[in-house]
């Protein structure tokens, strides 16, 4: 029997990457075929979080794969119908502003958007500081999306960040199960998601 052939792509949110490795090792011991595949910023930027040395390292070492960064790298993925899934974690602020109003100009995006294409699903898992600002806007229209699903999210800093949403990461397995299946992994708004004492 094939594995699921799952894309996985990571845009600029980096203090969320560490969480976003933990899934993909989880999914990868699941047996989904994960596809590592990055934005421009995620790609090259050196952070306090990790190299950018580290990041490529890390996603090699996980999936056995070298990451796609660059647009030609990507945009075969839709005609010749490589992936069944596509996932990414973390979704920035930004990249959900392009990605809701047609805006395909990093490989992230532009992967997601010639997978679209085969009609099969994208999930979208959102970190962002803007959420319930400037950027609740464009979650709306991606909400609106076919084939489009979001694993579920909430506020991470509800005193500190009041406007900032962040997935769980976690639910990201059972969030990936739903899309392929075609449905929205419910309850999608979890409230807050600050631990006691943190």
């Amino acid at each position: 029997m094939s594995k699921t052939r799952i894309g996985f792509a990571l845009t600029g949110s980096f203090c969320t990457f560490r969480a976003v490795f933990d899934v993909m090792r989880k999914l990868q011991a699941a047996g989904y075929d994960i596809t590592p595949i990055l934005s421009f910023a995620s790609a090259r930027e050196d952070t306090r979080f990790f190299s950018r040395d580290q990041v490529w390292h890390t996603l090699e070492e996980i999936t056995g794969k070298k990451p796609l960064a660059t647009l030609p790298e990507v945009e075969p993925i839709g005609p010749k119908k490589l992936l069944d899934g596509y996932i990414i974690a973390p979704m920035t602020g930004a990249s959900m502003g392009k990605f809701a109003h047609g805006i395909y100009d990093t490989p992230a995006l532009l992967g997601a958007k010639s997978h679209l294409r085969n009609g099969r699903p994208v999930l979208i898992a959102p970190s962002t500081n803007d959420g319930l600002g400037n950027s609740a806007e464009n979650i709306g229209k991606i909400l609106a999306m076919k084939s489009v699903y979001m694993v579920p999210y909430g506020q991470d800093d509800y005193i500190q960040k009041p406007r900032s949403l962040v997935a769980d990461f976690e639910k990201i397995p059972e969030a990936l199960a739903a899309a392929l299946a075609g449905a929205q992994l419910q309850p999608l708004l979890l409230g807050s998601l600050k631990k006691e004492g943190e």
